[in-house]
């Protein structure tokens, strides 16, 4: 028989009992990319977990947690009420309790798993890489849900100030605590400056069909 959690106190507990560290921001990432991208796998047992967050893609920075890690922290993030621990079947599996606590809807939990996963990001990074866990209908539909959840009394997410050359600011979770920012070397304050790929593909894209159309009009003068 599977394990039912208590009912739920998160009208008692404050979204973010305290600063959760990078190792159970990453448990927390993994288990909600897992549950919005493979649902048929979810719950994740320790070894799969374990798998998720060492993985190499979709990940920054890659890490080799151990599972004797990875178990410490599940342990602590248990303690908070943020993971619970699934019985019945052959193995134990664990399962994150943060649609009850955090009250988040799918688009949401979309982009807190990308920062949880890959730290801070532009909103037009996010909408792109964002197709496996929801899918944004624009830049601007990914900004609103981030404004959104920043305007709340306990915000999950912030709005990092725009650093020297940037066009688009970057977004961070508010769960790991400040943001250190270090100082961009010259190389990589050019490599800012440069228009981000988001905004050259839709540049692209308007380029390709208003040619397109041009196309249209002249066969149609043409008479073909």
């Amino acid at each position: 028989m599977s394990y039912v959690p208590p009912l739920d106190d998160s009208k008692q507990r404050p979204r973010l009992p305290r600063e959760l560290d990078p190792v159970e921001v990453r448990i927390l990432g993994a288990l909600m990319e897992k549950q919005l991208s493979t649902p048929e796998y979810y719950p994740l047992t320790l070894n799969a977990l374990v798998a998720a967050a060492n993985q190499k893609s979709n990940r920054d920075p890659v890490m080799e947690l151990s599972e004797a890690e990875v178990q410490r922290a599940l342990d602590r993030l248990q303690d908070e009420k943020l993971v619970w621990r699934v019985m019945g079947g052959r193995a134990v599996r664990y399962d994150h309790n943060l649609d009850a606590l955090w009250h988040i809807d799918r688009p949401a939990k979309a982009l807190l798993t990308l920062l949880f996963l890959r730290g801070p990001q532009t909103a037009g990074e996010m909408r792109g890489r964002s197709d496996r866990l929801h899918s944004f209908d624009s830049v601007a539909d990914a900004e609103s849900k981030l404004q959104e959840m920043a305007s709340h009394p306990e915000p999950l997410v912030r709005q990092l100030p725009r650093r020297p050359g940037q066009k688009e600011e970057r977004w961070a979770t508010t769960a790991g605590g400040a943001i250190v920012e270090e100082p961009m070397t010259e190389s990589v304050a050019a490599g800012e400056a440069r228009e981000p790929m988001s905004a050259r593909v839709l540049r692209l894209e308007e380029q390709v069909a208003e040619l397109s159309a041009q196309l249209r009009a002249l066969k149609e003068k043409l008479g073909e």
